[in-house]
């Protein structure tokens, strides 16, 4: 770096280490917290049975992690080993493949890490949050709250420090800013590439679990959901936890790790930019004002004791911080940043960076609303698929799928005010800024988000222990309030993938040097044509894998019941291990078809057929992959919310028939909302980065099959 910047350099890596360390301590802070509260029973039998339990669950999740992140480490050392030979040439003075391998490796690295830690901790909060639900429910709620805010504070503490030593490490070696931010974007891939298998991997476990734990419990043998009795229910419990905590969060830090460093390589193409302190490192100080601005929204995370629903409480957070964090955003850009900068031949203002910032927070927040709308038992949406149970499955799938589709229309119009607004005031550099203020305040999102598996168990917990139905009941309240905030995530993570995969995308542009597609040119809608393809075949991979996890689950539960009908009457105890067993042999087998598909399709495409096809495919990828996502999770949210509206007593209640099509339909929406449709985030934002790591290659090698023809 300049000596002339040598001082605004060491106060911008200061607020930005300084903002990252808070974060980590606050997760430390939280984890103590919870960690210290004591697991006791009323009685010796009943501690020992909360120690049983929540050590089954924490042991079934540490295993599968264990077994996933080892095939996950195999194969990004492979992949590492693919980038340094594709991607280092002779003719340049700096091996570019081994340090785009270095970050990579280093991003897979500390996504599997914020993963790993986050659901240590849930499956530690998960029993002492049924402990406290006994004392009331706010105490409950403080529990699950702060078990949750380990995954959002911790996970994003670790994206920032990790950016920023990256940049710092790097630019020791590289001076030339544009090379370095290249380099860096390996950070990127390789955490998206751990969340893409964590994701598919931990979908397919934990619904494989809940279709077997629900088709046969409750819909052939008709006991209570989480009832001890049923084989598969501790495994269902382990899946909340690898899907819900470790895959969400392996998600979102590819996000917030992806859009930084689109929004870095952009910026870096402006001399500007990337001579100014602030302005190079602006979008990692986006990420870094948010941590504090997500600690102070959390003091408003409060349970009255005489509360009766946690929801409230929780969809204030979304909206406090987000209030806050655009105050934030203006001092930040109007203050710090450069009154106007040249990118790409575009004059841009701090103005139009400040418009483009706020306009992808604020669409964040209404696609959260929307998705409350279509996912909530509260509004009329889920209670006409609660309605259409009366005649059956039928007519409760087709009002879901139904739901699902049109949920899509307000989500697709926020985003493409955005694109528009964004791309016009600051082109596409504007594009990964909105998508930066999508994520800014991902710390409080993901505890939001972390809190529902979290409460889930507790009262999965609960109904194992035997305790009173005032417990229950304490626990199903928290667990409601989850479900929501739970639809509200993936609607936000969806969002933000969208606006993530467009950014790469725009870097993808700008490293490749298209100024422009040609929509008419043959290979270029020839490519739109395979992109548009990809989310549908992807889908159908991750809903059979489930399929097939889940026909195992099914025939094992099956099996159990009927060799051993003490069950039942609670004389012979199910055999859970094996459930879990099947369960995490399915999702590792299951997991690697979606996965080569993801991987391996940019690369052999812009192989063959070089950068214009390519950027076709990526364009129609993102036009299907968002409305699929969107619907899929959002009539899976339905369904779920539909069920649980008649168990609350509507339209007979539970063991009604009404109850028994909601069940049929809960169990296909399982697959759509925790498997297929948040697993496309990563389809989307996967393949847009890496076109954009290997698109250097591309430039130089690629359109092979072109080349024979001709």
């Amino acid at each position: 770096m300049d000596d002339k910047h040598s001082g605004g350099t060491s106060l911008v890596i200061f607020l930005i280490y300084g903002s990252s360390l808070m974060a980590m301590i606050t997760a430390l802070y939280f984890a103590r917290s919870v960690v210290r509260i004591p697991v006791v029973g009323d009685t010796p039998e009943q501690e020992a049975k909360f120690k049983d339990i929540s050590e089954a669950i924490a042991e079934g999740a540490m295993a599968f992690l264990a077994k996933e992140y080892k095939y996950v480490g195999i194969f990004a050392i492979a992949f590492a080993g693919l980038m340094i030979l594709t991607l280092d040439h002779s003719n340049t003075p700096l091996h570019e493949g081994v340090y785009s391998a270095i970050s990579f490796l280093i991003g897979a690295l500390t996504s599997s890490l914020s993963a790993f830690l986050g659901m240590k901790i849930a499956t530690m909060g998960n029993v002492r949050t049924t402990i406290k639900a006994k004392i009331g429910l706010s105490e409950a709620f403080s529990v699950a709250f702060q078990s949750g805010a380990v995954m959002g504070f911790g996970l994003v503490g670790l994206a920032v420090f990790g950016l920023i030593t990256m940049c710092i490490a790097y630019g020791s070696i590289i001076e030339e800013k544009e090379l370095l931010m290249e380099m860096v974007a390996g950070f990127g891939l390789g955490g998206s590439t751990a969340a893409l298998f964590g994701r598919v991997g931990g979908g397919i476990y934990t619904k494989a679990a809940d279709v077997g734990a629900d088709l046969v419990g409750k819909v052939e043998q008709g006991i209570p959901e989480d009832d001890p009795r049923n084989p598969a229910v501790i495994a269902d419990n382990v899946g909340d936890n690898v899907g819900d905590i470790a895959g969400m969060g392996a998600d979102l830090f590819g996000s917030c790790a992806e859009a930084t460093c689109a929004a870095l390589v952009i910026g870096a193409t402006s001399a500007a930019i990337a001579a100014d302190p602030f302005a190079i490192y602006f979008p990692i100080i986006i990420s870094a004002i948010g941590i504090p601005i997500s600690l102070i929204t959390c003091f408003f995370a409060r349970l009255d004791s005489k509360a009766t629903s946690a929801e409230p409480i929780l969809k204030k957070q979304l909206l406090i911080s987000t209030v806050l964090m655009t105050i934030a955003c203006i001092v930040i850009t109007k203050w710090g940043l450069l009154e106007s900068f040249v990118i790409n031949g575009k004059t841009v203002t701090n103005t139009n960076v400040l418009i483009s910032l706020l306009s992808g927070l604020w669409s964040g927040l209404l696609i959260g609303y929307v998705t409350e709308f279509y996912t909530s038992h509260s509004y009329r949406p889920v209670r006409e698929v609660a309605d259409a149970s009366n005649t059956g499955p039928a007519t409760n799938i087709i009002y879901g799928l139904a739901l699902g589709y049109k949920s899509s229309v307000v989500p697709v119009i926020a985003l493409a005010v955005t694109v528009y607004l964004s791309w016009t005031l600051a082109g596409m550099y504007g594009i990964a800024i909105a998508a930066l203020g999508m994520i800014s305040t991902i710390a409080i999102g993901l505890t939001i988000d972390a809190y529902g598996p979290v409460s889930d168990n507790a009262g999965g917990i609960a109904e194992m222990v035997e305790l009173g139905p005032e417990i229950r009941e304490r626990t199903d309240l928290l667990d409601a309030a989850g479900n929501t905030t739970a639809a509200i995530g993936k609607g936000f993570a969806i969002g933000s993938a969208l606006l993530t995969a467009l950014a790469l995308f725009a870097a993808f542009l700008v490293r490749s040097n298209i100024q422009a597609l040609d929509l008419l040119s043959p290979l270029v809608f020839a490519g739109l044509l395979v992109g548009g393809m990809l989310p549908f075949v992807f889908t159908a991979q991750t809903m059979k894998g489930v399929g097939v996890a889940a026909n195992a689950m099914i025939e094992e539960v099956r099996r159990q019941f009927r060799e051993k009908p003490g069950i039942l009457k609670g004389t012979e105890k199910p055999d859970h291990r094996t459930c879990v067993a099947i369960s995490t042999a399915a999702a590792i087998k299951e997991m690697i078809a979606p996965g080569m598909l993801v991987m391996l399709t940019p690369l052999v495409f812009g192989y063959l057929f070089g950068v214009e096809a390519l950027a076709g495919l990526l364009a129609g990828t993102l036009v299907t992959g968002l409305v699929m996502a969107v619907s899929a999770s959002n009539s899976g949210g339905a369904w779920d919310n539909a069920k649980k509206y008649i168990e609350a007593g509507a339209l007979g209640g539970k063991g009604s028939e009404a109850h028994k099509a909601a069940v049929v339909g809960d169990t296909v929406g399982d697959p759509f909302k925790d498997t297929s449709g948040p697993s496309i985030n990563i389809l989307m934002k996967l393949m847009a980065i890496l076109s954009l790591v290997f698109a250097p290659f591309f430039v130089s090698h690629g359109g092979v099959l072109l080349k024979f023809l001709k």
